[in-house]
């Protein structure tokens, strides 16, 4: 018999592609979505399934008892990845990563205690180890959190493992590196670079550029928390890596030589409070699942630019937003004698 699915932040990035692959993947699952719908949540991102009648919105916040007990209620599966995400906005405004990502999540975890589910599979992020100087990390390292997002996320996951040592909740945590695909929030490295590369301004990158990130593939991710939520093992923890550690110089110039455009237009900025040199992760316990990265990174990339290339319709009613943004980022590091 099909499952219920709860995706909450189901309307946003990366969630809105794990709702499209579990509708696609599983015929006889029913899934809800739970979003605020706050600035990187959109009903269009869900435009594919929107007419597929297994799909169920829930306009709500993951803050709110009612609106999550009301959405959870039947659902034998909830994947939580309603969260504050982009560093930046954390360390100007830390109090909504504090209020949705620690305590939305002990809601999302109170709720699933008092509903019963058979699996919680909590989406984490590879920020919680803070910086690798050198080789991996497992699972089992500390969590050493450098911004109040990974902080925030850390919180989050400690709350998610005591729930499961404390009251034997089925939780599971995914922990991915850097995510890309088409539909992201233009805030992040890609799509942000992509659209002003499009627009011919220059891509302040922090520093020099040579901080350096694993990408993983929207679709991977989607693939690897199926497998996470299908057949991971209760109170474990699961690094996603794509396996594709790059510079973001290197990252920069892809998007450029994509697009057509010169390189000149790569300006370095002052950094970044905090700023993490390299994440690196071993997935083995995962790949242990048989899960396996399978997009290439290089043509996976080339796609997704060209995706936002051929899509303004979906950016450009973003921007305003973006500039007044960018715009306060500006002041804000002026303010602290930076100049990013």
């Amino acid at each position: 018999m099909g499952k219920t699915v709860l995706i909450t932040g189901g309307a946003g990035f990366i969630g809105s592609h794990f709702t499209e692959y579990v509708l696609q993947r599983y015929p006889d699952y029913r899934v809800r979505v739970l979003d605020a719908l706050t600035y990187a949540g959109r009903r269009e991102n869900l435009a594919a399934v929107e007419g597929d009648p297994r799909l169920t919105f829930i306009h709500g916040d993951v803050r709110e008892r009612g609106a999550v007990q009301g959405a959870m209620r039947g659902a034998q599966f909830v994947v939580h990845f309603a969260a504050e995400t982009h560093v930046d906005r954390s360390i100007l405004n830390p109090d909504a990563f504090i209020t949705t990502d620690v305590y939305g999540t002990f809601v999302m975890l109170e709720m699933a205690r008092e509903v019963g589910v058979e699996r919680f599979v909590h989406v984490s992020t590879d920020e919680v180890y803070g910086a690798a100087e050198q080789g991996a990390f497992t699972e089992s390292a500390p969590l050493q959190p450098s911004s109040p997002y990974a902080a925030s996320k850390a919180g989050a996951d400690l709350l998610a493992q005591a729930y499961h040592r404390t009251y034997g909740l089925p939780i599971l945590i995914v922990r991915p590196s850097n995510t890309f695909g088409p539909r992201q929030y233009p805030e992040k490295l890609i799509p942000f670079f992509t659209v002003r590369a499009l627009h011919d301004q220059p891509l302040p990158l922090y520093g020099d550029g040579q901080q350096r990130r694993d990408w993983l593939y929207v679709l991977d991710h989607a693939r690897a928390i199926d497998a996470v939520l299908h057949r991971g093992q209760i109170g474990h923890a699961y690094n996603i890596a794509g396996g594709n550690e790059r510079a973001n110089i290197e990252v920069s110039r892809l998007i450029l030589n994509t697009l057509g455009k010169p390189e000149h237009l790569i300006q370095f900025v002052q950094d970044r409070p905090a700023h993490d040199r390299r994440y690196a992760l071993d997935d083995s316990k995962l790949r242990a699942l048989g899960w396996r990265p399978e997009a290439d990174f290089e043509t996976a990339l080339r796609e997704t630019v060209q995706w936002y290339a051929q899509h303004p319709e979906w950016w450009q009613p973003i921007l305003q937003e973006q500039a007044e943004y960018r715009q306060f980022v500006q002041e804000w590091y002026s303010r602290k004698g930076a100049t990013s």
